[in-house]
């Protein structure tokens, strides 16, 4: 799967360019118009990295910068501002409030996305360093390295599909995930009838994790979109 870039701009000309560039450079590149589209497309997709235009409508780049970092589910996305103004206090601003570079305009596409890149593998290089192995909620404590989960130190048996949904929920809790995007996470594919084997899938890791499957603790529905989890 190609590496996810989001590009913040409200300057289509500026949205033109560095598509066609990061495209050529096999990113998929989604595109957002104003900070308030960069919030939805982030809490929706998930890029991998975001380039960030300062001076934008319905929320600046400062702002969104400020609402990834205080969001639990986006905080490490990598985020590269882009932006016209030049003064010194303007970049301190904006790496104190988060972002990980800062490139000025006029600029150069090919250093734009050389800078992607190097940002890309210094995230990913943080993320192995930093990964946690075990995945803590209430009670649940989900062994990564072991592939294995106990409930209050007792070992419990999942199936590779729970496995993989229960470490998807455990991995973004109080976050609504869809259906979409839990096969996806669950057995690498999703499409359209699926959505009764999910169903069978959480029916059968609730009767596994619960205390009352029937008034669950920790895997809240979530009508007509997923399923989240809850609980400390």
């Amino acid at each position: 799967m190609p590496q996810r870039i989001l590009v913040v701009d409200d300057d289509k000309s500026i949205l033109k360019v560095l598509r066609g560039y990061l495209e050529e450079s096999g990113f998929e590149v989604l595109l957002a118009y104003d900070g308030e589209m960069a919030l939805h497309t982030l809490r929706r997709d998930r890029p991998d990295l975001v380039v960030l235009d300062l001076m934008m409508p319905h929320r600046d780049g400062w702002e969104v910068t400020r609402l990834v970092r205080a969001d639990n589910t986006l905080m490490a996305t990598p985020i590269i501002m882009l932006t016209a103004r030049v003064e010194d206090t303007d970049k301190i601003v904006g790496l104190e409030l988060g972002a990980d570079d800062y490139i000025t305009k006029p600029f150069n596409a090919r250093e734009v996305v050389a800078r992607v890149k190097a940002l890309l593998r210094r995230t990913k290089l943080d993320q192995l360093q930093a990964m946690p192995r075990i995945l803590v909620t209430g009670a649940l404590r989900l062994d990564l390295a072991q592939h294995s989960l106990t409930i209050q130190a007792k070992e419990v048996e999942l199936t590779r599909t729970e496995f993989n949904l229960l470490e998807a929920l455990m991995t973004n809790p109080g976050y609504t995930l869809t259906r979409d995007e839990l096969l996806e996470k669950a057995v690498g594919y999703a499409y359209e009838g699926m959505g009764r084997a999910l169903d069978t899938h959480i029916r059968n890791l609730r009767r596994k994790i619960e205390p009352d499957p029937d008034n669950p603790t920790y895997i809240q529905t979530v009508y007509g979109v997923g399923y989240r989890l809850i609980g400390e």
